[in-house]
């Protein structure tokens, strides 16, 4: 599902309660699988995020934030983090630290940790930000591969290529 809007038009809000990340101001929010309500609180082991917004540990390694994140979060197929960086186009930058990589590195990492993950639940803000059309490409085939079975989230201001294989959308604005 791609959730449509303008910059400013509350679809990044929207993915931060989906996540749990953010308590609503008005209503609530529950989550359930196979009709069981699922507690707050297990939610990080269920799903994956990326967002331009978020920080990574820029004093670590790529390396070094795989295998972080593999201690809360298992990969797909226990994948390795040279294979993880393999994928995601980024092996020669192995073990410089995050804050000498460029904002489409940054993103295409973002973007890797979370579509490899072992999780069912996929959020994807803006995941094309800071892209080139070589990235772009990448993330289009990286989608393919490795989303099967995924329930997958997508916020975009309208650009197609972050939400080519959405079957369901909602515009934002239609619900202020």
């Amino acid at each position: 599902m791609v959730v449509l809007g303008p910059n400013g038009s509350g679809k990044s809000t929207l993915l931060q309660i989906v996540s749990g990340y953010m308590v609503p101001s008005e209503g609530s929010v529950s989550w359930s699988q196979n009709l069981a309500l699922f507690p707050r609180e297990k939610l990080f082991s269920t799903l994956s995020y990326s967002s331009p917004y978020l920080e990574l540990f820029e004093e670590l390694s790529p390396v070094e934030l795989i295998e972080f994140q593999r201690v809360n979060k298992p990969f797909l197929n226990n994948l390795s983090a040279t294979e993880i960086l393999r994928i995601a186009e980024l092996e020669r930058y192995a073990n410089r630290q995050v804050r000498f990589f460029s904002s489409g590195m940054k993103q295409r990492l973002k973007n890797a940790l979370a579509i490899l993950s072992d999780t069912s639940l996929l959020l994807l803000d803006e995941p094309c930000s800071n892209f080139d059309k070589d990235a772009v490409n990448w993330y289009k085939a990286v989608i393919e591969k490795f989303t099967a079975g995924k329930t997958i989230i997508v916020c975009s201001n309208h650009q197609s290529d972050e939400h080519f294989f959405c079957t369901q959308s909602i515009d934002v604005r239609h619900f202020r």
